[in-house]
């Protein structure tokens, strides 16, 4: 499972690129998604909806877009567990959006 989620990660950041500086500031367009325990960090928005489109069985890519982008639109910090991966109850990955 990790393997594949770390390659939809590497292939969603090969394919749409990572945005984003060292600085401390939030930058609009960007977003943090988390897989389980693996993070990535300013994400772009198309970028994070296509891979939470492509994790979440049952979120297409235009419910991922509208979820991504009020996550942008949110203040620093905001949040929102997309969905859970797997048959597992409580200890199922989850797919989480945050503002950066």
């Amino acid at each position: 499972m990790r393997k594949i989620m770390a390659t939809l990660f590497a292939s969603a950041l090969l394919f749409g690129g990572l945005a984003g500086t060292a600085s401390a500031q939030v930058q609009d367009g960007l977003v943090n998604v988390a897989i389980g325990d693996i993070t990535v960090q300013d994400v772009n928005v198309a970028v994070a909806a296509q891979v939470v489109a492509a994790v979440c069985a049952n979120v297409d890519l235009d419910a991922a877009i509208a979820i991504v982008g009020a996550i942008d639109a949110a203040p620093t910090g905001a949040t929102d567990q997309v969905c859970r991966i797997g048959r597992g109850q409580g200890n199922a990955p989850t797919v989480t959006v945050t503002q950066n």
